[in-house]
């Protein structure tokens, strides 16, 4: 398998799920900088030009969270659903994150750091304003189910609690608002025990 990725939260994802299941998995890094995103032999893989994604053989696997199911099927592992209820579940929080979660979490990571950081304008305070009072929203509701959880679904580590903790590695640099979300803290803080968590990237890469 190969696993194409930049040290972004969404490819982080993955990336951290490969390390975590113990998988054979070709990391390939791409530098979006250059465009290698856009070439033809990529655009093949993935139509959309994002990374990340996936290789297996004849099949092409992507957007973050399918590639993590993918990889824990390969794995034989809990790490994915493991029964219909589950895969409801996995399924909604999955659904809420990227219509809620990590979507507000990217549009202040994108006003906060990106565009300074790469000199594509001026930060819109009136996006960062949103964008924040929208994170803090549904910050809200993830804190209030951990409140009585250790995990996101189940009572173990599954892929859910990667794709949902994907950009809080970049909080720093986001400028999340996190605080007064202690189960949310509690909770993070529990999966950076865990090393392939912690320290996803190879090569000595660095999250935003």
């Amino acid at each position: 398998m190969k696993l194409y990725y930049f040290e972004t939260p969404n490819p982080r994802r993955p990336v951290a799920a490969a390390k975590h299941l113990g998988l054979d998995v070709e990391l390939v890094k791409l530098n979006l900088g250059e465009g290698e995103n856009k070439s033809d032999e990529f655009t093949a893989i993935n139509p959309n030009r994002k990374v990340p994604a996936l290789v297996d053989g004849e099949t092409n696997v992507w957007e973050s969270y399918a590639i993590m199911l993918h990889l824990a099927q390969k794995a034989g592992s809990d790490f994915g659903p493991q029964n219909d209820a589950e895969q409801v579940e996995t399924l909604r929080w999955a659904a809420w994150d990227l219509a809620h979660f990590s979507r507000h979490a990217g549009r202040l990571l994108w006003e906060n750091f990106v565009k300074p950081t790469f000199d594509l304008g001026a930060s819109n305070q009136e996006e960062i304003d949103d964008a924040s009072g929208f994170f803090q929203q549904f910050a809200g509701v993830l804190d209030d189910h951990l409140a009585g959880n250790d995990y996101v679904v189940g009572s173990r580590l599954t892929l859910t609690d990667f794709g949902i903790a994907a950009f809080l590695p970049s909080a720093g640099s986001a400028k999340l608002p996190l605080d007064g979300f202690a189960n949310v803290a509690r909770w993070h803080e529990g999966l950076l025990q865990n090393d392939a968590w912690a320290n996803p990237w190879p090569d000595g890469g660095k999250d935003m």
